[in-house]
C-alpha cells in the first residue's frame, strides 16, 4: 500500500504509521484492533466491578476506576485513527485535527501519571498511617486530588499545543509516526525549535517528574516502614498490596522516560515508535490484568459482576 501525497493540502499532514509495507497493514490492523478491544472491555469491566461492589468504594479503587477510565480515553485518542490509517491509502490528518489529537493525548497521559502518584500516596497512608487512613484519604480529598491532576494535565497539554501551533512547516508534511506527537512535529518543522525544545524538556521534567518523585518518595517511606515489621508474613502482606501498582509504574514511566527525556538530536523513529506503543497501547491493555489477577478484592468484584450479568 503506497501512501499518496497528492490528496494532502497545506493544512494536512500525512501519518506514516508503524510500517509502509503493504503486506503488513492488515495484520497490524488485526493485532491493534484486538489490543484496543481488550483494552476497552478490560477497563470497562474494572469500572463496572468497582461501581457495583460497595466494598470496593475506597480511595484505592476510586483512583483505579478513574485510571481505567483515563486508559480508555488515552488509547481512544490514538488507536482508532491508527486503525483507519492501516486500511487507508491517504493517511491524512488535518492541522487542527493534529493539534486536537496532541492536546488530548498529553492531557490524558499526564492525568494517568498523576493518578499513579495519587495511588502511591494512598498506599503510603494505608501502610504507614492506617489508623488515620479514612481521615487523611477522605472522599473530599480524593476528589481534590483528581481535579488537581486533571487541571495540571490540561494546562500542560495546552502549553505544548501552543508551542506547536507557532511552528512553521515548509516542505514536507509527512510525520514519521502513527500519531501527532511533539518530537516528530518538531523534527518536521523548518522553524528554529531550540527554544521550544528547552521549554518542552524543562516543563516535561517538572510535570512528569513531580508525580514520579512523589511515587519514589512514597515507596521509600513504605520500604522503611515495612522493613521494621518483625514477621516475614507481615512484610509480604504489606508489599503484596503494592506489587500491581509498581508493575504499572515501571511499564509506564520506563517507556515515557525513554521517549521524552532525550534531546531531539537523539530521536530515533523506530525505537521511539516501539517505546510509544508500550505506554499508549500495551500498558493500558495490561492494566486490568495486572490489577485484577493478584487482587482478591477485584476478583471478588469481577465475580459478582459476572453473576449479575448472567442472572
Amino acid at each position: 500500500m503506497e501512501v499518496k501525497n497528492s490528496s494532502s493540502t497545506t493544512s494536512d499532514f500525512i501519518l506514516l504509521g508503524l510500517s509502509s509495507n503493504p503486506h503488513l497493514q492488515k495484520p497490524l490492523f488485526a493485532i491493534f484492533f484486538v489490543m484496543y478491544l481488550v483494552t476497552v472491555v478490560g477497563n470497562v469491566l474494572i469500572i463496572l466491578a468497582i461501581h457495583s461492589d460497595s466494598r470496593l468504594h475506597t480511595p484505592m479503587y476510586f483512583f483505579l476506576r478513574n485510571l481505567s477510565f483515563m486508559d480508555i480515553c488515552f488509547t481512544t485518542v490514538i488507536v482508532p485513527k491508527m486503525l483507519a490509517n492501516f486500511l487507508s491509502e491517504t493517511r491524512t490528518i488535518s492541522y487542527v485535527g493534529c493539534l486536537v489529537q496532541m492536546y488530548f493525548f498529553i492531557a490524558f497521559g499526564n492525568t494517568n501519571s498523576y493518578l499513579l502518584a495519587s495511588m502511591a500516596v494512598d498506599r503510603l497512608v494505608a501502610i504507614c498511617n492506617p489508623f488515620h487512613y479514612e481521615v487523611v484519604m477522605s472522599s473530599h480529598r480524593c476528589l481534590l486530588m483528581l481535579v488537581g491532576s486533571c487541571t495540571i494535565s490540561h494546562l500542560h497539554a495546552l502549553l505544548w499545543v501552543l508551542l506547536v501551533s507557532h511552528l512553521s512547516f515548509c516542505a514536507s508534511h509527512v510525520i514519521k509516526h502513527f500519531f501527532c506527537d511533539i518530537q516528530p512535529m518538531q523534527k518536521l518543522s523548518c522553524s528554529d525549535t531550540s527554544s521550544s525544545q528547552i521549554v518542552v524538556m524543562t516543563e516535561t521534567l517538572a510535570v512528569i517528574g513531580t508525580p514520579f518523585l512523589c511515587i519514589l518518595f512514597s515507596y521509600l517511606q513504605i520500604i522503611i516502614i515495612v522493613l521494621k515489621i518483625p514477621s516475614a508474613a507481615g512484610k509480604w502482606k504489606a508489599f503484596s498490596t503494592c506489587g500491581s501498582h509498581l508493575t504499572v509504574v515501571a511499564l509506564f514511566y520506563g517507556s515515557v522516560s525513554y521517549v521524552y527525556f532525550r534531546p531531539l538530536s537523539m530521536y530515533s523513529v523506530v525505537k521511539d515508535q516501539v517505546a510509544t506503543v508500550m505506554f499508549t497501547v500495551v500498558t493500558p491493555m495490561l492494566n486490568p490484568f495486572i490489577y485484577s489477577l493478584r487482587n482478591k478484592d477485584m476478583k471478588r468484584g469481577l465475580g459478582k459482576l459476572c453473576n449479575r450479568i448472567h442472572s
